[in-house]
């Protein structure tokens, strides 16, 4: 891992807050930002000027490398406020190795752990007071790095600018999710950047998805690049199924590692459930839902949280799933985690990382 030039953080606060625009009774999922950024700049081979800024517009030459080759890695993570006022953020840890091992697979600087941690908590502790306290909401946060080099031709960039925004936030989804499994399009192959956080990846879905959409459906269930056999992730989110009394989640090289995927298969194990990482096949999954041994199936994510699938698209055909309402596993660890990241119960497993 890259040693930064300095630990320590610049900070220059605004002039003027808009915290007193916001109205978090009616919050658009990323569009509302917060006072301040940190923006931290790579150069020679080291991280240089840490700095946490009032939020604005970037100034970048038209030849910046990420513009042009795609070098670009991001998170998504939150930050939450407990009743009595104290605000701790979701495991970060587990987003830094995962942003860390993004930014290898493209070839692009790792972040260190002051930066990325330290300047996390510096950032979130300066705009606390835009972390929501209303019920569901939180508030948002996405680090990103760019390749900023000004030059063309296709090599890595040789610097670099990790920034982290943050904005309130209330739920990604307001209803079940019908899905469409897609047969055609590809997001991922076998040995690409499939279990990446980069642009490249969203960018690939926009189409299709917009093509699903056009059809009814809110989200398209992707499906492995060589055969379209098996199911792989959602658009936004990664993808968790209760069949029997397993709880099933596809794995491949080609999906991202959701840490909200993997907070729930530790908690399925915790309370007992076995839970299986593996593939998932289309087929398995339409039988299960005919034969009734499918019982819950939904989408896991930072932005999705949990939001339950109501229905799945297959050839022409529509499989509906049981009542979400009904669902024992899915509503018993959405409770647990809302309990647990909004400070209500003991954190057993110590996820939440307090900023104070």
């Amino acid at each position: 891992m890259n040693e930064a030039a300095t630990t320590a953080i610049r900070i220059e606060k605004t002039q003027q807050s808009r915290l007193g625009e916001v109205d978090y009774d009616n919050l658009k999922f990323g569009q509302v930002f917060a006072d301040h950024m940190l923006v931290a700049e790579y150069a020679n081979g080291h991280w240089e000027d840490v700095s946490i800024v009032p939020y604005g517009n970037l100034s970048l030459s038209p030849a910046t490398s990420a513009l042009h080759y795609g070098q670009a890695i991001f998170e998504g993570l939150k930050a939450y406020k407990f009743d009595n006022g104290a605000v701790s953020i979701f495991r970060p840890d587990q987003n830094h190795a995962r942003f860390n091992k993004s930014a290898l697979r493209l070839e692009m600087p790792e972040v260190p752990e002051e930066v990325f941690i330290g300047g996390l908590k510096a950032l979130i502790g300066l705009d606390r007071d835009w972390v929501p306290q209303t019920a569901g909401a939180s508030l948002y946060i996405r680090p990103f790095m760019i390749g900023t080099e000004a030059a063309l031709g296709v090599h890595p960039s040789d610097s670099y600018k990790f920034i982290i925004i943050t904005g309130p936030v209330g739920a990604y989804y307001n209803k079940p999710l019908r899905l469409k499994v897609e047969t055609r399009f590809t997001r991922a192959a076998e040995g690409g950047v499939g279990f990446s956080k980069n642009a490249g990846n969203y960018a690939l879905s926009l189409h299709p998805t917009r093509l699903a959409q056009d059809e009814g459906f809110d989200q398209l269930m992707w499906t492995d690049a060589k055969e379209h056999k098996y199911v792989e992730e959602a658009g936004t989110a990664n993808l968790v199924f209760r069949v029997g009394d397993t709880i099933i989640t596809p794995s491949a090289d080609t999906i991202l590692h959701g840490i909200t995927r993997r907070t729930i298969i530790e908690i399925a194990r915790h309370w007992g459930y076995q839970a299986e990482e593996r593939k998932v096949s289309v087929r398995e999954l339409v039988d299960g839902i005919k034969n009734g041994s499918v019982t819950e199936a939904f989408a896991a994510g930072t932005a999705a949280t949990l939001t339950p699938i109501s229905e799945i698209g297959y050839e022409g055909q529509i499989y509906t799933l049981p009542d979400p309402d009904e669902r024992e596993f899915s509503n018993k660890v959405l409770r647990y985690l809302n309990d647990l990241r909004y400070g209500r119960i003991a954190d057993e497993f110590g996820w939440n990382f307090m900023v104070d």
